[in-house]
């Protein structure tokens, strides 16, 4: 595999502890904090560990942000396994407090009624520049002091449909879009349904906060806002591959007391797979003057 996917699949396969616990490693993603979908990808698969069934639902919330610097641990509690669903309790822990919690449920797939919206029409995966080549583009927009941290590879490709040049926003519909998927295939020896669920986890939350930020002219990197997950649910409806193209198609419905909330669809082959909502803060604060 290529070497960010590999190390995609390294940080989102956990070292099981004792019955139950398991410890994850920390990368430094996107700050000073621990990235929200790595969290979210890590428990994700902790649970999945305790159950031979998919996901089908994730309910979360982030308590405290966390530190880049140390291992997560993750304690799952097997809440029920009943004939047709399963419900797993995980708790986060760092530096002895709990920085993260989840509810997440399992059920095998299953025929029944079948219905969805239709899917977006937006230009293919293939026509479109990806995230790095965007970079470069506006490279002369971008902060020495930050420069390195913003040009250097993320673990997945994105795609862009409607890029924004986050250090000059505008006002804008609070839509946004673009195609996502890791680097290379899965390997074979590694290829399991928790682990395309834990990936699309982790993908799941870049740029979904940021869509409710979009109508009012500002990106998470506005030195006037304050902004960070507050809680974040994720619904599985069909199969899928996170090493596929997948378009993620977001919007926002409301800002209000300093709080955004945005929703999310995960298209892939015609067929929405995924489905995903988050609230996150989003304050002005001021700004000292010289």
């Amino acid at each position: 595999m290529n070497a960010l996917t590999q190390e995609l699949v390294e940080l989102l396969s956990l070292e099981k502890l004792e019955e139950n616990i398991f410890r994850g490693i920390s990368r430094n993603l996107v700050g000073k904090r621990v990235f929200g979908g790595q969290v979210l990808g890590q428990a994700l698969r902790a649970a999945s560990y305790t159950t031979d069934r998919p996901a089908h639902s994730l309910h979360a919330y982030f308590l405290f942000g966390g530190d880049v610097n140390a291992p997560i641990i993750y304690e799952v509690d097997r809440i029920r396994d009943g004939k047709s669903f399963v419900s797993r309790q995980v708790r986060a822990i760092q530096h002895g407090r709990t920085i993260f919690m989840c509810m997440v449920s399992f059920a095998h797939q299953e025929e029944g009624l079948n219905y969805q919206i239709s899917e977006p029409e937006y230009p293919p995966a293939e026509s479109l520049k990806n995230e790095a080549e965007l970079i470069k583009q506006m490279i002369e927009f971008i902060p020495e002091n930050v420069r390195a941290s913003f040009t250097r590879d993320r673990h997945v490709e994105i795609r862009p449909i409607n890029p924004q040049n986050p250090f000059q926003p505008q006002p804008e519909a609070p839509s946004y879009a673009h195609y996502i998927r890791t680097h290379d295939r899965i390997a074979a020896e590694v290829d399991q349904i928790s682990l395309h669920q834990a990936i699309a986890a982790f993908y799941s939350d870049f740029t979904l906060m940021t869509t409710a930020l979009r109508p009012h002219g500002l990106s998470y990197i506005s030195p006037s806002l304050q902004c960070a997950s507050i809680d974040h649910a994720m619904y599985f409806h069909k199969p899928f591959r996170a090493d596929e193209w997948m378009l993620y198609d977001m919007d926002a419905t409301q800002s209000a007391s300093s709080r955004g909330l945005n929703f999310g669809r995960m298209w892939q082959n015609g067929e929405l797979v995924c489905s995903t909502t988050q609230e996150g803060l989003i304050r002005l604060r001021e700004i000292e003057t010289q």
